[in-house]
């Protein structure tokens, strides 16, 4: 009895002994996961702000497309046909709408980049947050994807690595391997810089030259030199409106002259139309001597009966 009661007093000191040890682990591994715990939640909390910052990208990069006048709408490729031509014109009138252009699709496939990272981090919600953006760059409409890729990422039709990022890349390959971009530049930089001509006037509006030159100013208006051009009038010269002007009706005849507005008659010395040879003008017919009206007569008085 003496030496099992030992025993059992040794194996309980053991117990005692081994109680704080196995505490310790036990709050180790706790402290341990609580630790990945914390970990985990920075690192979803950290993708969650990039995914959120590159979400934002994209939407302010969509609102730039969508402002007035903007032809970067066209370059989302989902218009149709109908309006391809119309883009087509508008992306490539010139110099610096190309430009915009390709400014516009390098920053749209550096948000795709970015978010194709994110989403190898484990990251699952990142890639269909911009599904609209990926599906755009991989219609690649004028070829801008393919030329940006090539440039910034030395990618070729046949060794591309960058294209991982995306779920179908046949147009991608193809404008790489045709260079469709640098042939939209080369058909569409020949009118760049031209100013267009003003159309001719049509052949009944034009005006004949003897017509041009019979025409007079009217009245009231600027003086005008031989070739019709006004020509600034001096402001001591002033001219009558046409409210100052009576109005005069062709179905009424004339006024007669008042007699002080008569010219007098000429006339001509005898001697001196000898003198010249001047033909002497024809006597006036003298004008006939108007006699007074006669008197009416009186009646002579009865004569007086005889007596």
């Amino acid at each position: 009895m003496g030496e099992r009661g030992e025993n059992r007093e040794h194996q309980s000191a053991v117990g005692v002994r081994a109680l704080p040890w196995a505490v310790a682990v036990a709050a180790a591994a706790l402290a341990g996961v609580a630790v990945v715990a914390v970990l985990q939640h920075a690192a979803t909390t950290e993708q969650a702000n990039e995914r959120r910052a590159l979400v934002l990208r994209n939407a302010e990069l969509t609102r730039a497309a969508l402002l007035p006048g903007s032809a970067l709408a066209c370059l989302d490729g989902e218009a149709g046909e109908k309006t391809g031509d119309a883009c087509e014109a508008a992306v490539f009138a010139g110099p610096a709408t190309v430009a915009a252009a390709v400014a516009f699709e390098g920053e749209r496939l550096a948000i795709l980049k970015a978010a194709f990272e994110l989403s190898k981090q484990g990251d699952a919600l990142v890639v269909p947050a911009l599904a609209g953006a990926r599906r755009a760059a991989e219609l690649d409409r004028y070829g801008l994807a393919a030329h940006v890729l090539a440039a910034r990422e030395g990618c070729t039709a046949v060794d591309c690595p960058a294209l991982a990022m995306f779920s179908d890349t046949t147009a991608l390959k193809a404008n790489l391997k045709a260079q469709a971009f640098e042939s939209y530049v080369a058909q569409h930089a020949a009118q760049w810089g031209k100013t267009a001509e003003p159309p001719a006037p049509p052949v009944a509006a034009a005006t004949p030259p003897d017509a041009v030159a019979s025409v007079t100013p009217p009245p009231g208006g600027p003086p005008h030199d031989e070739q019709g051009t006004a020509r600034p009038v001096d402001r001591k010269w002033t001219f009558p409106s046409s409210e100052s002007i009576p109005a005069v009706s062709i179905m009424k005849s004339e006024p007669p002259l008042p007699k002080a507005a008569e010219l007098p008659e000429a006339k001509v010395d005898p001697d001196l139309a000898k003198s010249i040879g001047a033909a002497p003008e024809p006597a006036q017919p003298a004008e006939p001597q108007r006699l007074p009206p006669k008197r009416p007569q009186t009646e002579a008085a009865p004569a007086a009966e005889p007596r």
